[in-house]
C-alpha cells in the first residue's frame, strides 16, 4: 500500500482530517466584478486562467462551470497528443503545444503521466498514401519528426496487428510521428486548476451562465457583464471555451458561427498485459487505439453522422468500433469492454478552430476543436491568455479567427483529422 494512503488513513483515525489542503478553495458565492470571466472549467479554460495569472499577473479571474471540473470533453476523449498535421498553420500550433506538454508535470508538480509512444496514422490507398507523404514534407519543413513508412515497416513494429485487416482493407502503409503520445486527461485539468487557485483565481463549479449583457459605446458592441444562476458579474472581459455548448453561449452575444455539433464516442477495455506501445490510427476503418499504463485499451471512432446535443452512448458504437478492432487485432475477442461514453465535438467546416477575439468587443472565443482539443490544451491556454490580456490576436491564432468564415479564407485541416468525419 502507498505510503500517502497509509498517511491519510491514520490522520482519519486520529480526528486530524485530511492531511493535505484542498486541491481547489471552495467560494460560498460570486464576486461582484471582475477582470476577466471564463466561460468553462475544462482544459482550455483552465489553462487561459492558469497562463493569465503566471505570465500575465492578471490575478481577478473567475472561472465559471455549468458542471464540475474537466466534466467535459476534457474528460472525454483518448488522450491522444500529436502534431502531424496537414497545414503550416496547424503544424505551427500543435508543435508548439507538444514542446509544452514537455514541461507539464514539472510546472504542476503533478504526475500527468505523459508517455511518449509514436504515433501510426495507417493508409490503407493509394490516395491516403499520397496524404501521407503530403503530411510528412509538410512536416519536416517545420522540423516535426514524421515519415511515411511502408507495409513492412508497420509489421515488425506491430507484429501483433493483421496487415491485410481480414483481407478486405490491406495496410500499404503508414505516417509514422515518433512525438505521438498520451496523458492523462483529469490530471491535466487537476493541474492547471490547483495552479490557478493557488494564484488567486476563482473556480466556481455548479454556476450556470444564463446570460451575457453587452451594451453599446461608441459604435461598438461590448461585454458589460456576466449573468449566472448564482448571481451577476460585472466584467468586461469574457472567454467562451465550452466546445459543444457554444453555440448557446454565441447566441447571449448575438453572434453567429458554422460550428456543428456531433456525438463523438469512445470506449475502454478491461486491463490486459501491456502489448501496444505506439499509437495506432486508421482513416478508413475509423478506429485509433492505445493502451494505458494500467493496461487498459482505450478505443475512438469517427463522429456519429448526426447532430445532437447530448452525450448519450449507443450500442451501434460500440458494436461497430469492435468489429473494426478486431479486423486489426483478431486475438482481442475475448477482451471485455467495460465502459463506453460520449462527448459533444464542435466541428468546423475547414477542421481547424476558432480561436481569437469577436466582433463583440471583449469576447474572445476558444471553440470549433472537434476531435482535436485534448491535445491543443496547452497551446491554447497560453495564446488565449495572451489574445484576453493584450486584447489582440497572437500570432499562432491569427488563421483561426472566426472571419475568416465570412472573408472566405479557410484553413483546410481535414486530410490531417485522423479518422474520417
Amino acid at each position: 500500500m502507498p505510503l500517502s494512503l497509509l498517511r491519510f488513513g491514520w490522520a482519519s483515525l486520529l480526528g486530524r482530517g485530511h492531511p493535505e489542503p484542498r486541491m481547489f478553495t471552495a467560494y460560498d458565492k460570486l464576486p461582484a466584478t471582475a477582470d476577466v470571466v471564463i466561460v468553462g472549467a475544462g482544459g482550455h479554460g483552465l489553462a487561459a486562467a492558469y497562463y493569465l495569472a503566471r505570465d500575465h499577473g492578471i490575478n481577478d479571474v473567475v472561472v465559471l462551470e455549468k458542471g464540475y471540473l474537466g466534466g467535459g470533453n476534457t474528460g472525454r476523449n483518448t488522450t491522444i497528443i500529436r502534431s502531424n498535421y496537414l497545414t503550416p498553420e496547424g503544424v505551427r500550433f500543435y508543435d508548439e503545444s507538444v514542446r509544452l506538454w514537455q514541461d507539464l508535470a514539472q510546472d504542476f508538480d503533478l504526475n500527468l503521466f505523459y508517455s511518449t509512444r509514436g504515433h501510426y496514422t495507417l493508409a490503407h490507398t493509394d490516395a491516403a498514401l499520397r496524404t501521407m507523404r503530403l503530411r510528412a514534407e509538410v512536416n519536416k519543413h517545420y522540423g516535426v519528426a514524421s515519415e511515411v513508412v511502408d507495409a513492412r515497416d508497420v509489421q515488425r513494429a506491430l507484429p501483433m496487428m493483421d496487415i491485410t485487416c481480414a483481407g478486405h482493407a490491406p495496410v500499404l502503409g503508414a505516417l509514422y510521428h515518433a512525438p505521438g503520445a498520451i496523458a492523462r486527461h483529469d490530471a491535466v485539468a487537476w493541474g492547471y486548476g490547483r495552479g490557478a487557485d493557488a494564484r488567486g483565481v476563482q473556480i466556481h463549479q455548479k454556476t450556470e451562465v444564463l446570460g451575457v449583457e453587452c451594451e453599446d459605446a461608441q459604435g461598438a458592441r461590448r461585454v458589460r457583464a456576466v449573468v449566472t444562476n448564482r448571481g451577476r458579474i460585472e466584467t468586461r472581459k469574457v472567454l467562451c471555451a465550452v466546445a459543444g455548448s457554444t453555440p448557446r453561449l454565441l447566441d447571449m452575444v448575438g453572434l453567429r458561427s458554422p460550428l456543428v455539433i456531433h456525438p463523438l464516442q469512445a470506449m475502454v477495455s478491461e486491463p490486459v498485459k501491456p502489448w501496444l506501445d505506439p499509437i495506432i490510427v486508421s482513416g478508413s476503418l475509423h478506429v485509433y487505439v492505445s493502451q494505458t499504463a494500467r493496461g487498459e485499451l482505450v478505443m475512438g471512432a469517427s463522429l456519429d453522422p448526426y447532430e445532437l446535443h447530448l452525450t448519450r452512448s449507443t450500442f451501434d458504437f460500440v458494436e461497430g468500433l469492435s468489429a473494426h478492432m478486431l479486423e486489426l487485432f483478431p486475438f482481442l475477442s475475448d477482451v471485455k469492454v467495460v465502459r463506453q461514453w460520449a462527448g459533444m465535438a464542435d466541428m468546423t467546416p475547414d477542421f481547424a478552430p476558432i480561436m481569437g477575439k469577436t466582433a463583440v468587443d471583449g469576447f474572445y472565443l476558444d471553440a470549433g476543436w472537434g476531435t482535436w482539443g485534448f491535445k491543443a490544451t496547452p497551446v491554447c491556454g497560453k495564446t488565449m491568455s495572451a489574445t484576453v490580456a493584450q486584447d489582440r490576436n497572437h500570432p499562432l491564432i491569427e488563421a483561426f479567427s472566426l472571419d475568416r468564415f465570412a472573408n472566405f479564407e479557410l484553413t483546410g485541416e481535414k486530410g490531417a483529422a485522423s479518422v474520417g468525419h
